[in-house]
């Protein structure tokens, strides 16, 4: 069972929303509640109130829902439209800038629980280490030492500019 919260154009850029909704995804409801309360960001509590809108929104689509067991199963910010101004520049100038929006979907999912058995996988845990004392092992070949690079020659001047420099002086 999944009940699912958004609030869409909210007033801040979604890299600093994500940074917020980074930080519950994956956690039990309750946990993320103390989370986002004690968050020092300004998107925090508008975090707050679309977590706690998916948690009533589980509870309200069905009476049965343990609110102990609802988990954050996804966590989101997606890019809002944007809003373009001007801002005055020296000169005469104009500077554009955008306001971003961003959109906040939260969901949350109700877990398992196990019954507290774990069933053990036999096979791979019990099979003996492969002994390699016994081997031996190819030994590879020294590489090969580069030849030095060659020097670059050094520029002989134009028979013909000499010639004419020559030819000048007389």
């Amino acid at each position: 069972m999944e009940a699912k919260a958004e609030a869409r154009y909210i007033r801040i850029s979604p890299q600093k929303a994500r940074l917020v909704v980074d930080l519950i995804r994956g956690q039990q409801a309750g946990a993320a509640l103390n989370t986002l309360r004690t968050t020092n960001k300004r998107i925090a509590p508008t975090v707050e109130k679309v977590l706690q809108s998916a948690i009533a929104n589980a509870t309200n689509r069905s009476e049965d829902v343990d609110v102990d067991k609802l988990y954050v199963s996804e966590a989101r910010v997606n890019d809002g439209p944007r809003m373009k101004r001007v801002r005055p520049a020296p000169m005469g100038r104009a500077y554009r800038y955008q306001r971003r929006l961003s959109h906040i979907v939260i969901a949350v999912a109700e877990r398992a629980q196990a019954d507290g058995l774990v069933q053990r996988v036999e096979g791979d845990e019990a099979a003996p280490a492969k002994k390699t004392a016994g081997r031996k092992t190819a030994k590879k070949a020294p590489a090969k030492k580069k030849a030095p690079a060659k020097k670059a020659a050094a520029k002989k001047p134009a028979k013909k500019a000499a010639a004419k420099k020559t030819a000048k002086k007389k």
